[in-house]
Order: C-alpha cells, then structure tokens, then sequence
C-alpha cells in the first residue's frame, strides 16, 4: 500500500524542487497532499496555504529552510508522520530534537533522488 506524502514548501513554480517532487511523486503513483504559499495545482495536486489536519500522513518532505520551519513545528508534530524528509537545504538541527522527542524518524536526504534510486 502507497503511503501519503505531504510536500511542505510547495511551488508552483516549475524551477522549484518541491514543484519537480510533486511531479515525481505523482509519475510514482505516491498519494500526495501539498501546503505552500499560493495556492493552485501541479500535476493534479492541490496546494493549500492551511494548515489543514491531514489524516495519514507517512512522510512530510521538507522545502522550507530552517527559519521558515518554525512556524510548522507544532503542526508537523501534530500531524504524525512516521518520517520527515530534509532535503538539501533544509537541514535543522533544532527540529530534529523536537522529532527525537515526539519518537518521528527523519533523515536529511534528497527526496528526488530517493525517488529515482527507488529508496523512497
């Protein structure tokens, strides 16, 4: 069973590696939700700028740097997930206490090259 991701950070703009995540995770068949800061769609997914109660949320891949996470640090603990994905530039070792604490897995990791290495 395809576990859920939640691409926090998204764009619509197509240079943005979010934007190429979603684009990759939906050729994967991976069921996506996305929250950034203008809404619209990419490939058929939505992007919200709420912080909504996403139900099932396996992996939340990050593409937000350090500062711009504080803001979410109690709504990714709230949601869950089973990991959290930093990609390259997003690496903060504050968070990574706070997930410690809250018994969540993370890794700093590239999540199109998990993709394409078929490690996600």
């Amino acid at each position: 069973m395809k576990k859920k991701t939640l691409v926090l950070g998204a764009s619509l703009n197509p240079a943005r590696y979010s934007n190429i995540a979603i684009k990759r995770l939906v050729q994967k068949n991976q069921p996506i939700v996305a929250l950034g800061l203008r809404k619209g769609i990419v490939n058929g997914v939505e992007i919200t700028t709420e912080m909504e109660d996403f139900d099932e949320v396996d992996t939340i891949t990050l593409y937000l740097n350090a500062k711009r996470q504080e803001a979410y640090y109690d709504y990714i603990v709230s949601l869950n997930p089973k990991r959290v994905i930093f990609n390259p530039g997003s690496e903060n070792p504050v968070l990574y206490d706070l997930l410690r604490k809250n018994n969540i897995q993370f890794q700093n990791a590239c999540t199109l090259v998990m993709l394409s290495t078929n490690q996600y």
